[in-house]
């Protein structure tokens, strides 16, 4: 796991990685002095700081050993050393793409970087791949009719919620139900990969100490379209999918045959143009 948080400075302290998996701050500390886990990305000032992978790692390093399993099995079994499949689509890119910066938005402007994700997909993307997490079958709901509109110039188009059942409309995406404790449950994400157009969005909800007002929820995003970025988080959606719905997964994987173009130069700086812009925006 050493390499998942390379070149990450943002994300939770060792007090907060605490909180939200209920193991003390002191024995955090020794799992790493003693075992290298959990390996937080580090700042400046050597302070720790903890992605939401590290977050599912742990809860699955507890959860082990209340089945009985030792210490050092436990973090054997989870995949302390990075090989497990990801847990979702931001926890993968994060991992495999530590050149991506991340950026904090509240949910009114990164709903409206997804509504230009898909507005996009509407108008060039044609023959490729959608992917959306929508966290509940609530909010895809209030979505419903414009990703079935976005599925009409799709190969294949999936939906992952907390829906009840697999289920493949004649009109729409496939709805892949996800368990409401599952990572993908708290994660908001857009994948598009077409020969076109690309892009890929993919945030999990910052823990607040209090309950927030919704215009007030604040996001961890990563965010391109950089074609080779979208080709890679289609590949780890297919990864995430597989346990859900591996026939799901093998489509999106047949799909991946010919590798994406590599980002040119002036492509990269434009994206780092877009992301100060977009984190000033987001701030406010």
């Amino acid at each position: 796991m050493s390499a998942s948080n390379t070149g990450r400075v943002s994300g939770l302290t060792t007090t907060q990685l605490a909180e939200h998996t209920g193991v003390p701050a002191a024995t955090l500390r020794m799992w790493e002095a003693r075992h290298g886990f959990p390996s937080p990305a580090r700042l400046p000032g050597g302070h720790r700081r903890y992605s939401a992978d590290d977050v599912e790692l742990v809860r699955a390093v507890v959860r082990l050993r209340q089945e009985g399993l030792s210490l050092v099995a436990a973090i054997g079994r989870a995949g302390a050393d990075g090989t497990v499949a990801p847990a979702s689509i931001f926890a993968g890119l994060a991992r495999r793409r530590p050149d991506l910066q991340s950026m904090k938005l509240v949910k009114p402007t990164l709903l409206a970087l997804s509504r230009a994700v898909e507005d996009e997909c509407l108008a060039s993307a044609r023959s490729g791949v959608l992917v959306g997490s929508f966290q509940t079958a609530r909010f895809y709901g209030q979505s419903e009719r414009r990703w079935r509109e976005l599925a009409r110039n799709a190969r294949v188009a999936v939906a992952l919620a907390d829906f009840k059942r697999l289920r493949r409309p004649a009109h729409g995406p496939v709805q892949v139900p996800v368990r409401r404790d599952h990572p993908l449950a708290r994660e908001w994400a857009i994948v598009m990969h077409a020969p076109d157009a690309s892009a890929c969005l993919a945030a999990w909800e910052i823990p607040a100490s209090s309950e927030p007002a919704d215009a007030d929820r604040r996001f961890e995003v990563l965010w391109s379209p950089e074609p080779e970025v979208a080709r890679e988080a289609v590949a780890i959606a297919a990864e995430v999918i597989a346990p859900l719905a591996p026939s799901i997964a093998t489509t999106l994987e047949s799909i991946l045959d010919e590798p994406a173009a590599p980002s040119s130069a002036d492509l990269r700086a434009a994206v780092r143009q877009a992301h100060r812009m977009l984190a000033y925006i987001g701030a406010e």
